[in-house]
């Protein structure tokens, strides 16, 4: 293949952020878009100058090589069915759905099909991210401490759960995705909300999250989010192993040992090319670079999904090992055991 015809399905601002992207490759070619807002499908078709059609079927039936699902987290579900009905590579943003359910009906046909997909959990491409890992790697890590402080972002249907989620799914999930890729995977939340929406009209998601998460390993971690300022004010990870402390951001990384302190710069921008080139790559059959495949990131959103459930129920929530989570005849996760 040389080159690959991408369509998108939405046209919001995440779908826009990958078609400036794609525009750009010398291999990629942006055939089209479909958003169940004509006037939003339009607005990207005329940016990009390329065509809008009425419906998914109508986009397939045009003849991508890949789609990429750029959806608010209550439409996902039947646009993925229709793409992998169609056979075809498959970039979903994250979160993956609003529910776990979804998620895993979604995870268990991509299974079956053994569709080539990625997710756009775009930290992992972070190369400060790798050198933290490198960093880590043979020294057992004592405690990690994520947090996502920020404010509601402008779009309606955020600080609705039913539509987001809510912050820890919608948002916090880049940072429990870096919590599992660089310390180890959570078995045990407990998980508290203030009960208060953020003062936006109509909210009923949680302004303040916090969790204390097991890790399997020994390590024991914090996550902290929260929707009730202005601003990004920080979104990151610490993470404490013996003699050395990380601390890491999409902006860089701070490390001190026994030698010092030491800075890392990262550019966040560069990461959000690079997953997008991966995919591509990947969809060529010209590279093996996809770190988030949909099996990995549903994995992600099953930790976040815990969190918010443990906030709202007000009980521990215990998650089954990834490896062993997923029966071998359907990929579906038996669930998680939520204590009394």
């Amino acid at each position: 293949m040389r080159t690959c015809r991408v369509g998108v399905i939405g046209a919001g601002g995440v779908a826009h952020r990958h078609a400036r992207v794609l525009r750009d490759f010398d291999d990629a070619e942006l055939l089209g878009v479909t958003d169940v807002l004509p006037t939003a499908a339009a607005a990207l078709a005329e940016t990009y100058r390329v065509p809008a059609f009425a419906g998914v079927e109508e986009l397939l039936a045009a003849g991508p090589d890949a789609v990429y699902v750029c959806v608010p987290p209550f439409a996902h579900g039947p646009a993925e069915e229709a793409v992998i009905a169609a056979g075809l590579p498959m970039f979903v943003e994250k979160p993956v759905a609003v529910d776990l359910a979804t998620a895993e009906r979604i995870g268990g046909l991509v299974a079956e099909r053994g569709l080539l997909t990625g997710v756009g959990h775009q930290w992992r491409y972070l190369p400060v991210v790798e050198r933290a890992r490198g960093l880590l790697a043979g020294r057992p890590v004592r405690m990690v401490a994520g947090s996502w402080l920020d404010k509601v972002p402008p779009v309606a249907w955020w600080s609705r759960r039913d539509n987001s989620g809510g912050p820890v799914v919608e948002q916090a999930a880049h940072v429990l995705d870096l919590i599992r890729l660089l310390v180890g995977e959570v078995t045990e939340v407990t998980a508290y909300g203030n009960g208060t929406p953020p003062p936006v009209d109509g909210a009923d998601v949680d302004a303040v999250t916090t969790a204390v998460l097991r890790i399997a390993g020994g390590a024991v971690g914090t996550l902290n989010a929260a929707c009730v300022l202005g601003w990004q004010h920080r979104v990151g990870l610490e993470v404490l192993a013996d003699g050395l402390a990380l601390s890491l951001t999409e902006a860089g990384l701070v490390v001190r040992d026994a030698d010092g302190e030491r800075s890392f710069p990262a550019d966040p921008d560069a990461a959000r090319v690079a997953v997008d080139r991966a995919f591509v790559d990947a969809v060529r059959g010209v590279g093996d670079d996809v770190r988030a495949p949909y099996a990995e990131a549903l994995d992600t959103h099953r930790l976040a999904v815990a969190v918010a459930d443990s906030a709202s129920t007000r009980r521990t929530v215990r998650l089954p090992a990834p490896a062993t989570a997923r029966t071998v005849t359907t990929g579906v996760t038996t669930g998680v055991t939520v204590d009394a």
